[in-house]
């Protein structure tokens, strides 16, 4: 008897677990793209990469990479691609495997990422300024060496997240037990926790629209592919960063926010100096500078950048 009940107990708990998580696919199944300009998408090895392209042709090109984390999207730029569009031929995208871009089972890296970021910039854009943020700064780095870029902007840049767990990515990955601790990790919450924590100074900066997209971007087919090998830091590139900025030959600018904790200031005023950068502070601000003060990343962006003033 005691043996039914645990088994029935356990299909029980299972059934509830796959019915939740199909109640919480349903309710984000509306997904649309919050970004004004226009909606293209770039076939890159068989993956359908969604795009939106805004500005003047004839400005400069800017390509604006968002970082990861279970709700990542090119969303992340929303505060800023209006007014960059005044001034640059802006291209936003959903890295593979985030946002409205296909998200296949395959086991992302930070090898793939790097060369995403190198064709796309070589196929689409034409010697783009490059801004990229937290860990996408190392793929952009790593791509920067082998394209023509005309400058790279990295924002709280990282090379290292954790320590690596592979069978944490193999957990995640399997279909009833890892969607159902995905779906906790990537709850509304948790969502709001993170930017709490580690995006935003101001907590009541934080937006419910900000919190709904990354939510629903979390929801969509095949969302925990990707963040699983982030999770499990099998997207920690096995380069150092340092080593890699001084190396290259295309001008480096960071821009950090002055009360980041998860990668602190010390760490971007080590990084400019050992790798003799340009290295840009903004106050009251953490890892989402950008996002939370939308016009003075701009105003410094082009102080920074001034081919593309008018």
């Amino acid at each position: 008897m005691e043996a039914r009940t645990v088994l029935g107990a356990a299909i029980g708990t299972v059934g509830a677990a796959v019915l939740g998580n199909r109640l919480l696919k349903r309710r984000a199944s509306e997904f649309e793209n919050p970004l004004p300009g226009i909606e293209r998408t770039y076939r890159w090895r068989g993956i359908e990469v969604t795009y939106t392209v805004a500005g003047d042709p004839a400005d400069p090109d800017v390509l604006l990479c968002h970082g990861i984390h279970a709700g990542a999207s090119s969303h992340e730029f929303e505060p800023i691609v209006e007014q960059l569009s005044e001034n640059y031929r802006v291209f936003a995208v959903d890295l593979p495997g985030f946002g409205r871009s296909e998200r296949p089972p395959l086991i992302y890296s930070p090898t793939l990422y790097a060369e995403f970021i190198r064709d796309f910039a070589a196929d689409v854009t034409d010697e783009p300024i490059v801004v990229a943020t937290s860990l996408t700064g190392a793929f952009a780095a790593d791509a920067a060496g082998e394209t023509e870029t005309e400058h790279l902007v990295l924002i709280c840049p990282t090379d290292e997240t954790t320590t690596e767990r592979p069978w944490l990515r193999t957990l995640v990955r399997t279909p009833i037990v890892g969607t159902t601790l995905f779906n906790l990790l990537a709850s509304k919450p948790s969502i709001r926790y993170f930017y709490d924590r580690d995006g935003y100074y101001d907590a009541d900066r934080i937006s419910e629209e900000e919190v709904e997209y990354a939510w629903k971007s979390a929801h969509q087919p095949g969302a925990r592919y990707a963040p699983a090998s982030f999770t499990a830091g099998t997207l920690d590139p096995d380069f150092d960063l340092q080593t890699e900025l001084a190396a290259l030959d295309v001008p480096v600018t960071l821009v950090w926010g002055r009360d980041a904790e998860l990668v602190p200031l010390r760490e971007g005023r080590d990084l400019a100096e050992a790798a003799d950068l340009e290295l840009v502070v903004i106050d009251y601000s953490t890892m989402l500078p950008h996002a939370e003060h939308p016009d003075k990343f701009v105003e410094y962006l082009s102080a920074e950048l001034p081919r593309a003033e008018r």
